[in-house]
């Protein structure tokens, strides 16, 4: 009786088999009279009942607040961003929702440089015999 393998559970990972979006709501914080959150106001008449309708699963709110507008996302992992939006307009709106909505809600990391390598040198281990003869022994 030949021995089967036992199959590999296949590991899930987001994107691959099905996405779950991280983003699950958006506020937007406006001022009804302010002239920076002109392009806000003509976001929210022209353009998000069809951006609202297109991302079923985000979950919109609208506060009317004094001072700069801000959109902040709420993300699944209990994380929030927020950007000031003040005096930007209709379109540059949309594309700061479209950075909200498309982020994971992971807190940014410094990027470090680290080179692993058996080598304590990138280049490789250096020998007197890597120099050109007419000048190695030369002081």
């Amino acid at each position: 009786m030949p021995i089967k393998p036992i199959p590999l559970l296949p590991k899930f990972q987001n994107g691959l088999g099905s996405f779950i979006l991280q983003c699950k709501k958006i506020t937007l914080q406006v001022d009804k009279a302010g002239g920076s959150s002109e392009g806000l106001r003509q976001f929210l008449k022209l353009r998000l009942n069809n951006y609202a309708i297109s991302n079923p699963k985000i979950e919109f709110r609208i506060v009317e607040k004094h001072g700069h507008p801000i959109i902040k996302g709420h993300y699944i992992n209990g994380r929030e961003k927020a950007i000031c939006i003040r005096n930007l307009n209709v379109d540059n709106v949309e594309n700061k929702l479209n950075l909200l909505k498309e982020s994971s809600g992971e807190q940014l990391r410094k990027r470090t440089n680290k080179v692993e390598s058996i080598n304590q040198s990138i280049r490789g281990i250096w020998s007197p015999l890597h120099v050109d003869p007419s000048i190695r022994h030369k002081i």
